[in-house]
């Protein structure tokens, strides 16, 4: 069973799904799904569209340079194996998904390491801009507002 990887989006593509293109110098395009055939009919460059896997990978967003993505490399050349390659290559593989979900786990916690310094910054400055709102004209009139204003209207004398 062959998966193919979509043109635009690099996902993985399943046989009998997607649809295929072929240009006339015979160059194949295939995508997984009409949004994506859609998005290369309208000549867009898929570095530029924030859903697709090169756009993530040229931002940072994905990791780009990892020894484990060269198992996924096509490889046009048939293999011939015997039992004992295929099962330690089952195993392998194994392995290296765990690798890979570790490293790509760890990719993600340095990308957010500074949106904490961020958000806290953004959530002192709503802070300091609290006061320009106004009170509810319904607590204006309540009582025990009433004492606090005069209490800090007397400080203020």
């Amino acid at each position: 069973m062959r998966l193919e990887k979509c043109w635009f989006c690099s996902s993985t593509i399943y046989p009998g799904h997607g649809i295929q293109f072929v240009r006339n110098d015979c160059k194949v395009f295939r995508f997984c799904r009409s949004k994506c055939h859609k998005n290369f009919k309208m000549k867009r460059n898929p570095r530029k569209v924030k859903w697709t896997k090169a756009y993530r990978r040229l931002h940072g967003k994905d990791m780009t340079q990892d020894s484990t993505f060269e198992f996924e490399r096509k490889r046009n050349r048939p293999e011939r194996y015997d039992r004992i390659t295929a099962e330690n290559t089952l195993k392998a593989i194994k392995k290296i998904d765990k690798v890979r979900e570790n490293r790509e786990a760890r990719h993600h916690e340095k990308r957010m390491k500074g949106n904490k310094a961020k958000k806290l910054k953004q959530n002192k400055k709503e802070l300091e801009d609290i006061n320009l709102i106004e009170a509810p004209k319904s607590l204006i009139n309540v009582p025990s507002i009433e004492v606090q204003q005069q209490s800090q209207e007397n400080m203020e004398e």
